[in-house]
């Protein structure tokens, strides 16, 4: 990697951590999951203990990484990152969690990734603070078990039924995110076009909200393309028509649709009649992985009503028809 691009990442990545909300008072959306976390930290707080084992679950962008670092501040107390494919082995685990300090935070995004070997040291650890290890091999291998500081696990993960039982109800407290309300991705978008320092006029403001899928990350990822657009273009606010012009060159519809979206809607309209038609043969048709289709695309779709899961299998609705201009008779409207 060369200076300018190393520069460039580094940019990037103060850019989204400028972003990032660093009080509950700056998050917005989620309501309720904020005020049960509030009774959560406020109690640990007065008992001056760690708080419960917390874990965060719902699709990629809608702030469980955010939550994280906002406990953290709100306790006081640092926050350790790591993700689940990185645990690979117990020494792994071992290293970060005798490292520890007292009431610490550890998040571990996706944490159903974690090796099942590294689960089983995990569990004790979670319970009863004890670290229970293994030294050498065969007849002459000795236990050794270390006691841990008082700390606090957040896993978060968009796949929360990948979670074994046993690690799931070590949990004290469970949250599902959920997409958000039009009129919050409206606030988050005032607020980050206010931190980069850009005017935008309302009707940008409604435009980017409409196509951001109902999620933070997705909203100030349009902006932010919203605002190159803008200074490579002399603009001097954000206004409605830039919004439709960079949506039209990232081919994001005013529903917040992509290519990818359009694709797999109109391949079960004209290859399949409409539907139903089974994921895996879906799958197949698209050449697309099965996974991709049910995390990725399927949710949204399905909150916007352009697609329906039944037992059947996958349907496109009439909105969905609609949207895209075309008929039942698969004729171009």
């Amino acid at each position: 990697m060369d200076k300018k691009e190393k520069t460039t990442n580094e940019e990037s990545e103060s850019i989204e951590q400028l972003l990032r909300p660093k009080t509950f008072g700056e998050y917005v959306g989620q309501d309720k999951i904020k005020n049960h976390l509030k009774l959560i930290i406020g109690a640990a707080k007065e008992r001056g203990e760690s708080s419960d084992h917390l874990l965060f679950y719902g699709q990629a962008g809608l702030g469980k990484t955010t939550l994280a670092y906002i406990i953290g501040k709100e306790m006081g107390v640092g926050v350790r990152s790591t993700s689940g494919p990185a645990l690979e082995k117990p020494g792994d685990i071992a290293a970060i969690l005798s490292n520890l300090e007292p009431n610490e935070i550890l998040f571990i995004d996706e944490i159903h990734r974690i090796n099942k070997l590294v689960e089983e040291i995990f569990y004790p650890a979670m319970e009863s603070r004890k670290l229970h290890l293994i030294i050498g091999k065969g007849p002459a291998a000795k236990t050794f078990t270390l006691d841990l500081p008082p700390f606090t696990v957040i896993g978060a993960t968009t796949k929360v039924n990948l979670l074994s039982s046993p690690l799931r109800s070590r949990f004290g407290a469970t949250f599902r995110l959920d997409y958000y309300q039009n009129e919050d991705v409206e606030k988050i978008i005032k607020r980050s076009a206010k931190i980069l320092n850009v005017e935008i006029a309302e009707e940008a403001i409604k435009k980017l909200a409409e196509a951001s899928r109902f999620t933070p990350r997705v909203a100030n990822r349009l902006l932010k393309r919203a605002r190159d657009y803008a200074q490579v273009n002399k603009k001097k606010e954000i206004s409605g028509e830039v919004v439709e012009k960079t949506l039209e060159m990232l081919e994001v519809d005013s529903l917040g649709l992509e290519e990818a979206d359009r694709e797999l809607l109109k391949t079960i309209m004209t290859k399949f009649g409409g539907g139903p038609v089974g994921l895996k043969t879906l799958a197949a048709a698209l050449n697309e992985e099965m996974d991709t289709i049910e995390e990725v695309y399927e949710p949204f779709l399905m909150k916007i009503g352009l697609l329906n899961r039944t037992p059947s299998g996958r349907t496109a609705t009439d909105l969905a028809y609609k949207h895209l201009k075309l008929d039942k008779t698969r004729k171009l409207i």
